[in-house]
């Protein structure tokens, strides 16, 4: 990883995005806005951001977190691919009457993305949740097997209307601001975000040096239900143990742990049994879902990069609305900000129909 950009509502760089997660402060209020739901719902919105005719909202912040990334490096057209990775895209387009527009399409709103910062090699992930991190995974697979030098990832979703009433039609939003693995945790936050990273295996074209690497990832699926999770966290668990094989690692190398963390009642349970069948029911573990409320498909690059930013500053990032444990297996939530050397971490993400997903950050002094 040599360049990254999220765009949020805690933000618009990762620096700014970076500062205010260290300082406590959440993206996540209380919305009234007839646009998305005639009910108000917690979430957390970028404000000043509206859909046009040319361009959408989703849209806008993908164009917003590629021109940030592009600032900080050139990448040669033939040699890189773009791997947009969404759950939704321009769903939006079915509310306000467009549901010919040919951007519905997610290849095509890919395509038209990567043409703006001069790329023609385009891919798309759209599997729930893990979308942002089963992304990154395939990226490195690309790479290394030699189809490409370098990657552009970019995880986007934006709240729209048919987000929410989706949401609020399986009861899982929570009615105030989310609390991850706390024993009175009652669901999520929607938020939105774009946040784009570039990868390679040939730094030295980019004039690069990787300070973070990705050393190994994993995927599964446990067939369970087309929207609960596992009940016994062993597939998570094989998705980890993937991970931790194709990096050569075990569970005593990982520092820490980026979880999904969704603050569901069933989510937060299925990973803490994860984390007990893989031997990291000690390591210090956080989620994110409190400050950027659940961005879907962006969530996992989000996520991927503050946790890159976590290793850089040797910084374990408290897990916020966290106070008591609420999980039949324990694992150790961090609950303040803590300096301690970090050099690897373990991100996992799940999603509906079961699919799971785990990959591990390394940081690296040249």
């Amino acid at each position: 990883m040599v360049a990254d950009c999220i765009v949020s509502p805690l933000g618009w760089t990762t620096a700014e995005n970076y500062k205010n997660l260290r300082a406590g402060r959440t993206g996540i209020r209380q919305i009234n806005d007839a646009s998305f739901s005639k009910d108000p719902f917690y979430g957390a919105l970028i404000e000043g951001v509206s859909s046009t005719e040319e361009v959408s909202r989703f849209e806008y912040l993908c164009q917003r977190a590629l021109q940030s990334l592009m600032q900080t490096v050139a990448l040669p057209p033939t040699r890189t691919v773009f791997i947009l990775s969404t759950t939704k895209g321009n769903i939006s387009f079915l509310e306000e009457g467009r549901a010919d527009h040919p951007r519905i399409h997610l290849h095509a709103v890919a395509k038209m993305l990567a043409a703006q910062i001069g790329l023609t090699n385009y891919r798309v992930v759209s599997n729930a949740c893990i979308s942002g991190v089963m992304a990154a995974i395939v990226a490195k697979r690309l790479l290394l097997a030699g189809q490409y030098d370098h990657a552009v990832v970019l995880g986007a979703d934006a709240v729209s209307r048919f987000v929410v009433s989706g949401f609020q039609s399986l009861q899982a939003l929570t009615p105030e601001v989310c609390r991850p693995f706390d024993a009175a945790r009652k669901g999520i936050n929607l938020g939105e975000s774009a946040a784009a990273m570039v990868l390679t295996v040939n730094p030295d074209a980019l004039g690069a040096k990787p300070v973070i690497s990705i050393e190994g990832g994993g995927l599964s699926n446990d067939a369970n239900h087309i929207s609960g999770p596992s009940r016994t966290g062993e597939e998570l668990g094989y998705a980890i143990r993937q991970a931790l094989e194709e990096s050569n690692l075990t569970e005593n190398d990982i520092d820490f742990i980026s979880a999904h963390g969704t603050a569901t009642l069933y989510n937060d349970e299925m990973e803490a049994k994860a984390f007990n069948r893989t031997g990291l029911e000690n390591t210090p573990l956080n989620s994110l879902k409190g400050y950027f409320g659940h961005t879907l498909g962006a969530a996992g690059v989000v996520e991927m990069i503050m946790s890159a930013e976590s290793l850089k500053h040797d910084e374990l990032l408290p897990t916020r609305g966290f106070e008591t444990p609420g999980t039949s297996q324990a694992v150790n939530v961090i609950q303040t900000l803590e300096q301690r050397p970090l050099k690897t971490c373990l991100k996992t993400a799940s999603g509906f129909g079961g699919c799971n997903a785990a990959i591990i950050l390394q940081e690296h002094n040249f």
